[in-house]
């Protein structure tokens, strides 16, 4: 499960979370989205334990991210948007050296790394450096470190970002499967007809405001699709 508790963050004057109240229940994938700047990717920050929040709480399976932000992040897969990854290492000493991180037992990672690396077509590739891979490639790589621990909770921000057809297919299938197994997902994107298709629920974020929250289909009005109906509440709000 995850939980934002009246979470806020500000730069000075500057709000850039203005007191996000949301749970996502366990089996549930949730859609956060919102236009540039909203605050989606200062919420994936702080989730992560990478940024603390200025007031209220945030939790990742019952464990606070500013509190016991250690015990969080073994509940949690996280894949930033920019899906940084060491380049000088191959697959397997880089996805080893996760594994090691989060405290998996030896035996049980190389034969992770290879399920992994064979959901993604990349299993030729294990033991070549990163460096020469391109940017879908790279992204796949990012894909199996966050999945390599099975988190209770995967945080996806921009999670498509450089794949291909064939990758993004198998992507919508690992997040439906991943939350009938009882995990939660917590989805943020740009790309809103796939967020339409994957997410049970949506939260709309604008200028740090969690404005609205539902269904997709019970944010959209007549004739409209999830894209439609979020640029007219935008425009709704103001400038």
């Amino acid at each position: 499960m995850l939980e934002l508790l009246d979470l806020s963050k500000r730069y000075g004057e500057v709000v850039s979370l203005d007191r996000i109240n949301l749970v996502v229940p366990p089996g549930e994938v949730y859609g956060y989205v919102g236009p540039n700047g909203a605050g989606k990717s200062t919420t994936a920050r702080i989730l992560s334990g990478l940024l603390r929040p200025t007031s209220g709480e945030a939790k990742i399976g019952g464990h606070s991210v500013v509190t016991d932000v250690l015990a969080a992040r073994q509940k949690l897969g996280y894949l930033p948007e920019s899906g940084a990854i060491f380049e000088k290492l191959t697959p397997r000493e880089y996805l080893g050296s996760v594994g090691e991180l989060y405290r998996l037992e030896a035996k049980a990672i190389g034969p992770r790394i290879e399920e992994l690396l064979a959901l993604f077509v990349l299993s030729p590739r294990i033991d070549e450096r990163m460096d020469t891979f391109s940017k879908g490639m790279k992204q796949k790589i990012a894909w199996c470190a966050a999945l390599l621990h099975q988190p209770e909770v995967l945080l996806l921000d921009e999670p498509l970002n450089g794949l291909d057809a064939e990758a993004v297919r198998v992507v919508k299938d690992l997040l439906r499967r991943y939350a009938a197994e009882g995990r939660t997902v917590f989805y943020t994107s740009h790309l809103l007809d796939i967020v339409e298709k994957v997410c049970d629920r949506v939260g709309v974020l604008y200028r740090g405001r969690l404005i609205a929250e539902g269904r997709p289909a019970d944010l959209c009005g007549e004739g409209e699709n999830l894209e439609a109906a979020l640029v007219r509440r935008w425009r709704e709000e103001g400038p």
